[in-house]
């Protein structure tokens, strides 16, 4: 079957303001919760992968930080929407992450341990990243071990990871911290620019702001603007682009990877916002960053968007992951705040149109992790249920003022209301 194309809405017609989508999109973040919240607690510390089904995976015990961090922002965002038993999992991921990620001998979060100690304990950019993220969120809702983390993952990026003469941060290090490459990635940095405005809002302090607009420019302003406002990934210790890298297909693939462009369209239009619309470019690069995504990365035959693709623009991973969908959603919700027309309003609602379809697991709960090219669910690069954190966001952002991280929003909009759901 031919994919419907996106119906250009009447002019000025927005779904988001509507009483009945805005229900759906709160039925949708409800379901979310209630699928993972039951089962995630590991009693051993951290938490559970779950299966398809929503059951524990209990013979694999392994806790990787960017799980761990993540669970914790997103139960943050629940308790801040007045969901009980939010707290209990955000001090049970905190505790874990103080007690047991947290490499008490040399400094820095290790990247995955199992019930015998560490499994994998590398120190990782993206995984600071997350360590930062969570620790933020956590201070918004005032959890006691925020602050203590907060500096003490702050002093490690200051110390180890950030690199001022390129205004971004290098990508790993052994245990002890002698370096394990001269790589250097885009993934890492991108998501360091999202912790650091939520660590920004957190503390009012400016330095965390020049910090992602340094990185925004380096990642977007420089690289992918001189690429026809495609994202690359991947890069040397002087951040020389290198084409022909290739790692890890879930962290690393080669190519390039339209979901990240995604990412980078709404990062960049909240980073313009928070530092007070000062910088140009941004929004620009923001409306960009998408069409392009639309144009390269969406498969017009099947639909949804390809995972990665070559450097002649073709498709290379063909399977359709469930977080670019996410991104693409809150992308779309960004630009039709701050650059409101109807190509963004009609691809908000066809994004909606295809996920609700294809991707959200109206059998068993959550959303399907992985499709085949012909949108059949599969389990190539993953499996089971492995992510709150996309989803939860897809649901929440266009609830919520395009302004800022969602625990910001979601506190200021109901700091004082006497509201406690959307």
């Amino acid at each position: 079957m031919q994919p419907v194309k996106p119906i250009l809405p009447p002019s000025g017609s927005s779904w988001r303001e509507r009483h009945l989508h805005r229900q759906w999109l709160e039925d949708q973040a409800t379901d979310l919760f209630a699928f993972f919240q039951p089962r995630i607690i590991n009693p051993s510390g951290g938490f559970y992968d779950l299966d398809e089904t929503g059951e524990p995976i209990r013979q694999s015990h392994i806790r990787q930080l960017h799980s761990t961090t993540r669970m914790v922002h997103c139960f943050a965002i629940g308790h801040l929407l007045g969901r009980p038993g939010c707290a209990d999992i955000i001090d049970h991921g905190m505790s874990y992450l103080w007690k047991h990620h947290r490499d008490a001998r040399n400094g820095g979060y290790v990247w995955s341990l199992d019930d015998n100690g560490y499994k994998d304990d590398t120190k990782q950019a993206y995984g600071h990243a997350f360590v930062l993220l969570a620790a933020s969120s956590a201070k918004i809702v005032g959890h006691p071990l925020a602050n203590a983390l907060f500096e003490d993952v702050r002093r490690i990026l200051e110390d180890y990871f950030w690199e001022e003469k390129h205004g971004a941060v290098a990508e790993e290090f052994a245990r002890d911290w002698s370096p394990l490459s001269s790589y250097r990635g885009q993934n890492s940095n991108m998501h360091l620019t999202e912790a650091l405005m939520a660590a920004f809002e957190a503390t009012g302090d400016g330095a965390l702001l020049e910090w992602a607009e340094r990185i925004a420019s380096l990642i977007i302003r420089r690289h992918a603007a001189d690429l026809d406002y495609r994202v690359a990934e991947h890069f040397d210790q002087d951040w020389h682009l290198n084409r022909d890298y290739h790692g890890s297909d879930v962290f690393r693939p080669s190519g390039t990877t339209p979901g990240h462009w995604l990412e980078w369209t709404r990062l960049l239009l909240q980073l313009w916002a928070l530092g007070g619309k000062k910088n140009d470019w941004m929004p620009q690069a923001a409306r960009a960053l998408f069409r392009q995504s639309i144009a390269l990365g969406w498969d017009s035959h099947h639909g949804g968007f390809f995972y990665t693709l070559d450097w002649n623009n073709e498709p290379d991973l063909r399977q359709k992951l469930w977080w670019p969908c996410a991104e693409a959603i809150g992308a779309a919700s960004f630009l039709c705040d701050h650059l409101p027309d109807d190509f963004h309003e009609a691809w908000y609602r066809h994004l909606w149109d295809f996920t609700a379809r294809h991707v959200i697991d109206t059998a068993h709960g959550g959303w399907h992790p992985e499709l085949s090219e012909t949108l059949v669910p599969q389990s190539r690069l993953f499996s089971g249920k492995p992510d709150l954190y996309h989803a939860l966001q897809a649901c929440l952002i266009p609830l919520f003022p395009s302004t800022g991280s969602l625990t910001r929003v979601i506190s200021e909009a109901y700091r004082g209301s006497g509201q406690t759901a959307p």
